[in-house]
């Protein structure tokens, strides 16, 4: 694999305040070959009025050109913040755009509450573009019933048969006593996102002590067939395990038959994209010091990762004041690191069959933008 080119999708330098810093992004690939990423925008990570923002690309990712349209942030009349923009095109031009709604109506409570272990009231939302994201409808909710704490976890699939699955993982309300339980889940829909009438379990650890955060699946060759990679903490251990693989079938039930397996790719958030000639790569942020953004490969269905293999895409000096290292790991304080973070969650699509597009953010504590990266495979 070669880095072959590298910019910037969206350059917060110099913006205004609300402006600069920009996380969470994603990337979208239309049947006609136009290139969706949207984001996340605001003052800083998790702002009071957090946003998303949506830019397109007519050139296969060289050049960006930001879509003026914004949407509200209000749900049911209640303020809130939105984040992640997770596309998918249901039918030829039309396209899905999902975010995660938080309830700011308090603006003083933190995210995450270290009595209780819940975060803010939050749930789905989603919204239908007819003309490839120049304009979108007004948000509705996706419900999860008998679901808390539901958040978004990267893109949705969309298989040849128009099969589309929301992934999303539950946790637990702030002011909820009840013990945290952590899973990561995928909502089915048969008409095109218009409906999502069954639930199929991924992850979920018996014993509650590994959590399986952020997976990032992709589809394969096969209907209902899907790759996942996770972000494992286990907190009896306080530490992150390496990132966790998983490969599974809509076909085998309500839930996947097996857990997912450790790699040997150290890291957090990764994004997985399989190949046509049957490898399958993994775009994965490590927040060791110096934090990387790495493209990994395996060649033999997941199984093994060659570290000599892996290619560097972004070295980042993190200048945030995190606090929390790789052992012994404060989980409260864990929480407040990650709205410290300055770089990371990984994008990976195919431009063609030797050639993939890359999207991550990085910056300062100050200025975040959101980056690209072209990589071809020999």
């Amino acid at each position: 694999m070669r880095l072959a080119d590298r910019g910037l999708v969206f350059d917060a330098a110099g913006l205004p305040p609300h402006e600069r810093i920009c996380f969470f992004d994603s990337l979208c690939r239309t049947r006609s070959g136009t290139w969706l990423c949207g984001f996340t925008i605001g003052a800083k990570k998790h702002d009071l009025n957090g946003t998303i923002r949506l830019t397109r690309s007519l050139n296969d990712g060289r050049s960006w050109e930001e879509i003026p349209f914004r949407f509200p942030t209000e749900s049911a009349g209640v303020r809130g913040s939105i984040g992640g923009a997770e596309m998918v095109e249901g039918a030829p031009g039309k396209l899905l755009v999902f975010s995660s709604w938080f309830d700011r109506s308090d603006p003083d409570r933190p995210m995450f509450d270290p009595v209780t272990e819940g975060i803010w009231h939050a749930k789905l939302l989603v919204a239908e573009s007819p003309d490839e994201g120049l304009t979108w409808s007004e948000w509705r909710e996706v419900e999860t019933p008998g679901l808390t704490g539901c958040a978004l976890t990267g893109p949705p699939l969309r298989w040849p048969d128009g099969t589309i699955a929301l992934a999303f993982e539950s946790f637990k309300h702030y002011d909820d006593p009840a013990p945290a339980r952590h899973a990561a889940w995928l909502l089915v829909s048969r008409d095109g996102g218009t409906t999502f009438d069954r639930r199929f379990l991924v992850a979920r650890d018996p014993e509650n002590t590994v959590y399986y955060w952020d997976q990032r699946l992709c589809t394969t060759a096969n209907v209902g067939e899907f790759i996942g990679l996770f972000w494992t903490h286990d907190r009896s251990a306080q530490r992150d395990l390496n990132v966790c693989f998983l490969k599974s079938t809509l076909q085998d039930g309500d839930q996947a038959l097996s857990a997912p397996v450790v790699t040997t790719m150290p890291g957090q958030i990764a994004a997985p994209l399989a190949l046509p000639d049957g490898r399958i790569l993994a775009f994965v942020v490590d927040r060791d010091r110096p934090g990387t953004m790495k493209l990994w490969q395996s060649a033999d269905g997941g199984v093994t990762w060659p570290g000599d293999e892996a290619l560097t895409v972004h070295i980042h000096d993190e200048t945030a004041a995190v606090t929390q290292g790789k052992e012994r790991i404060d989980f409260t304080e864990y929480w407040d690191d990650m709205r410290k973070w300055s770089f990371g969650h990984p994008s990976a699509r195919l431009i063609d069959d030797r050639t993939v597009l890359l999207t991550f953010y990085a910056g300062s504590p100050q200025e975040m933008s959101i980056h690209w990266a072209r990589v071809e495979l020999s």
